[in-house]
């Protein structure tokens, strides 16, 4: 008796035990690590997956004197897991405190690493907010191959912030991918003097006490992380709007004075001819910005392109500008289809030396295709950007080439029509070389795969 007694109360238990563990399993299963990658197999480490982010809000305190910076990160996303926890992207800067939702979080900082363990689990689908407080001094980002100096960089007056193809985790904490877009708002307290420039617009005057000024910046429009920018020094401004009545709005250091009236005048002449053949301009203000930092490259940083230490020309200022449509508003998700941001800008100077009766398009393709077969441009197949050659030539010529000889395959008819296409296609969201082809195709009635298949994808200069 006593025996069958036992062995009943082992049946229960272990039915007990079966009742209750598929239920516990899930529940268990259903939070866990977002990935520390986005998933880009070119830039692992880039990126973090297991949310979507909508919204930076970032409040940053900089003092040039000393190249410290303050700031606290606040930050709306939404789950697309269930998270036990999550990374951010942030490099070279001391974290203090985080919170999810309010509530104190624990977390880790190895490298560029910040892991956040909230309080509670984050369920899928959920929207939470996390905020890091943070400071230290930002150090720039460097490369040993084409890619220079960007991020953060502290300049005597101020920063000259321009952070492709990931350096703004060295100024604030971020899913640092072009995958993951998000509206913007700043605010930059900074000496008394000194001016802040952000995207976007101002939302209201900028305010001083205590002998430092704060500067409000809005962007409503969605943002990859690498076109955000906190530039800041002395400058002088002209504000006004383009013929079409676009907000422009021109920053030059006092070293570039000179440029100064020629930017504001150009850049809106240029945004508004844009418009024309790409559509509507995709933002609510245009512009830029020239400091004194050599950088020796331009950056299209989002409603103010960034030129580092010179004068910029006509055909650079129709580059940045062209940007705004091809990589802005419409952003490549992997960084191995960069020709659609580059070959496409490359492309707008060849049009706009051809709108102002210099060289035509045609012209300059045939001056490019007479390079020697054995010139390294031919070498690169600028359909897959490499992760240790980024920024090699071809995929600004020989991805605007690319370009021409589809206008040639289609006609201009056709060209230009599917040019608009693409841009109010895929407005604010993200494109794929696959994508372009496929359009291409569609509006052309024709097989255009071998055309790309030659220009893009083989390692030999195309017929």
């Amino acid at each position: 008796m006593r025996q069958h007694r036992r062995a009943i109360a082992l049946l229960a238990a272990f039915a007990s035990l079966l009742a209750c563990s598929p239920a516990d399993a899930p529940a268990a299963a259903a939070h866990r690590p977002g990935a520390s990658g986005i998933g880009d197999t070119d830039f692992p480490d880039d990126g973090n997956g297991g949310y979507d982010v909508r919204h930076y809000d970032l409040a940053i305190d900089y003092t040039p004197a000393t190249r410290r910076l303050d700031g606290v990160a606040t930050i709306k996303a939404g789950a697309t897991q269930g998270l036990s926890s999550f990374n951010l992207d942030l490099l070279g800067l001391d974290v203090s405190q985080v919170t999810v939702d309010g509530s104190p979080a624990r977390f880790t900082h190895q490298g560029g690493e910040l892991t956040v363990r909230p309080a509670e689990p984050i369920d899928d689908r959920a929207t939470f907010t996390v905020s890091v407080r943070y400071s230290g001094r930002p150090q720039p980002a460097t490369s040993t191959t084409n890619l220079g100096t960007f991020g953060f960089i502290p300049t005597a007056d101020g920063a000259f912030v321009a952070s492709e193809p990931n350096g703004s985790k060295t100024w604030f904490p971020s899913n640092d991918h072009p995958s993951d877009k998000a509206t913007f708002a700043f605010t930059i307290t900074v000496p008394a003097g000194v001016t802040a420039l952000a995207n976007g617009e101002l939302t209201g005057e900028p305010a001083t006490s205590g002998g430092r000024t704060t500067y409000r910046w809005s962007e409503r429009h969605p943002m990859a992380t690498y076109l955000a920018t906190a530039t800041m020094g002395k400058f002088k401004l002209r504000k006004g709007s383009t013929p079409a009545g676009v907000p422009n709005l021109a920053a030059a250091d006092p070293r570039f004075a000179s440029s100064l009236d020629k930017l504001y005048k150009t850049s809106g002449e240029i945004t508004d001819y844009w418009s024309t053949v790409f559509g509507p301009y995709p933002f609510a203000s245009t512009g830029g910005v020239v400091d004194d930092y050599a950088a020796g490259y331009a950056l299209e940083n989002q409603t103010k392109p960034l030129y580092g230490g010179f004068d910029p020309d006509e055909g650079i200022i129709a580059h940045e500008l062209a940007h705004q449509w091809f990589g802005n508003s419409l952003t490549i998700r992997r960084w191995k289809d960069l020709w659609l941001n580059e070959g496409f800008a490359t492309y707008a100077e060849w049009l706009w030396s051809e709108h102002k009766g210099k060289k035509t398009a045609d012209a300059i393709f045939k001056d490019h295709h007479s390079r020697p077969a054995g010139d390294p441009m031919w070498k690169y197949p600028p359909g897959r950007a490499k992760p240790d050659d980024l920024f090699n030539q071809s995929v600004y010529t020989r991805g605007g080439m690319t370009l021409h000889a589809l206008r040639r395959a289609v006609g201009d008819d056709t060209f230009f029509r599917l040019l608009k296409s693409w841009a109010a296609d895929n407005r604010y969201g993200h494109v794929t070389t696959e994508k372009f082809i496929e359009l291409a195709e569609r509006m052309s009635g024709k097989d255009l795969k071998p055309l790309f298949a030659a220009w893009l994808y083989q390692p030999r200069r195309p017929a």
